[in-house]
């Protein structure tokens, strides 16, 4: 390997296009960065626990495996490959994909199956269009309106999972609401907005994102009779092998054909979803970068799209659950840019500010017994606010995105159709509304110099 400077403090190993950088070696240990990933990348990272548990058959043990597993891989964009992203799920597409998944497959095996085909399809169409050079040209030739359909697909599943399966608020609906309340506000009222730009200590509990409404789920939950607590002492050894064998192909058997066919529309809308993110995390690093001259970063789409194939290929044989290895978890990236941007007192270069947010790539959180077992009944918390962050945050972007009226009655009808029908079904009927109300031109092509089309201030969303 080739040793490489970039920036003031950041070294890192080349291999291939990629850089690796060891925790601690090639990055410093922010403390800052550091609190806040503890706190907010364990509520975020375990939401996935009730749907594996729910759905999937697996025991709270072997969830928390998966999701250990889950995080190695998305850290790894950041130490392994050298992305200057803060990687996250693809969040917008995950309502999509649970849809796809439960309604369309009766059983847990069928169901990873499902996931596994999913993961390999998208690997293969994310490495196929990076070493091309296709992908701009996919996102050139599809229409904003087709685009925003997407996205209002995605918020609609969102909010259909989150008010129609009784797990997740019927279960717990006053601490759900009031934690759903909290975030929404925080993060999208306008006349908090307001007063967080006039108070400081506001701004900086708005930036924590999905923990504040999590703590107040925490703390009304107990008063209202819908939370308790059993908390156990003592460590966690995640059962991996256990989680490995319930839904590894190479244990529960490779996913037939047709399950790859089937799932191509869903991989297809995936990809556009996650093309928006690299603009965004992209058009976030090149505001600030002039202030920051002395650690010049490393924009790279081929190698992003690389990188991606790569984690979401290894994704498939080990952990399959598909979305969950995507590019950006918007609100830390945004977070950690600001404060890169402040000067190298602040955060000496990108990569250890990234680093240390996610735990210099040290998952001890999911060992821990104590808290795994307070954050056990607000998990179902966790991934209805997830949920319905999502679905608000895509529904803020897609309809924002539509030039007319015919236009924006076009793009909610291609939602409802991706949110009800089959993907294939869905996805037709999105190229139809396109064809016959608003025709099919091309955009312009948008890339990583670009803007962002859409507003980036989603403190709390992953992916």
């Amino acid at each position: 390997m080739e040793q490489t400077r970039q920036g003031a403090t950041s070294t890192g190993w080349r291999w291939g296009p990629f850089t690796f950088r060891l925790p601690f070696l090639h990055s410093r240990l922010l403390w800052p960065e550091f609190l806040q990933g503890t706190l907010v990348a364990t509520a975020t990272g375990l939401a996935l626990v009730p749907v594996l548990s729910g759905y999937f058959g697996m025991s709270f043990e072997q969830a928390v495996a998966c999701v250990l597993l889950n995080s190695i891989l998305i850290v790894s964009s950041l130490y392994v490959f050298g992305e200057p992203y803060a990687p996250g799920w693809t969040t917008a597409a995950l309502p999509l994909a649970l849809a796809y998944v439960i309604s369309g497959y009766p059983d847990p095996d069928s169901r990873f199956q499902a996931m596994t085909a999913l993961s390999l399809s998208y690997a293969a169409l994310v490495f196929a269009l990076g070493i091309t050079g296709l992908g701009r040209r996919l996102m050139r030739w599809l229409p904003s309106t087709l685009k925003a359909g997407i996205l209002l697909g995605a918020a609609l599943s969102a909010f259909r999972r989150v008010l129609t399966d009784e797990d997740l608020v019927m279960a717990q609906p006053i601490a759900t609401a009031v934690a759903c309340a909290v975030c929404l506000v925080f993060l999208f009222s306008v006349p908090f907005r307001g007063l967080i730009e006039r108070h400081r200590p506001l701004a900086l509990l708005a930036a924590l994102g999905l923990l504040p409404g999590f703590i107040a789920a925490a703390v009304i939950g107990p008063l209202v009779g819908e939370v308790q607590y059993e908390i156990q002492w003592g460590w966690l050894l995640p059962p991996v092998g256990d989680a490995i064998a319930k839904m590894s192909p190479f244990s529960i058997g490779w996913p037939p054909l047709e399950m790859y066919l089937a799932g191509i529309p869903l991989v297809l809308i995936t990809y556009v979803i996650q093309f928006g993110d690299w603009v965004t995390g992209d058009a976030v690093i090149r505001e600030a970068a002039p202030a920051r001259p002395d650690d010049p970063v490393d924009i790279n789409t081929s190698r992003s799209h690389l990188a991606l194939s790569i984690r979401n290929a290894l994704s498939a044989l080990v952990t399959p659950f598909f979305t969950t290895q995507g590019s950006l978890w918007t609100g830390v990236h945004v977070i950690v840019v600001k404060r890169w941007k402040e000067g190298p007192r602040a955060v000496p270069d990108l990569h250890s500010g990234l680093i240390s947010y996610y735990l210099m790539g040290l998952p001890f959180i999911y060992f821990m017994l104590p808290l795994l077992t307070a954050l056990k009944p607000l998990l179902g918390i966790a991934l209805s606010l997830t949920l319905v962050l999502t679905g608000f945050a895509c529904a803020y972007i897609g309809m924002a995105i539509p030039r007319d009226a015919s236009a924006r009655g076009a793009a909610m009808l291609i939602g409802a159709a991706l949110a009800l029908l089959d993907p294939w079904l869905g996805l037709t009927v999105g190229v139809a509304t396109c064809l016959l109300l608003v025709g099919f031109k091309p955009e312009p092509a948008q890339d990583a110099a670009t803007p962002p089309a859409r507003p980036t201030p989603l403190e709390g969303r992953q992916g």
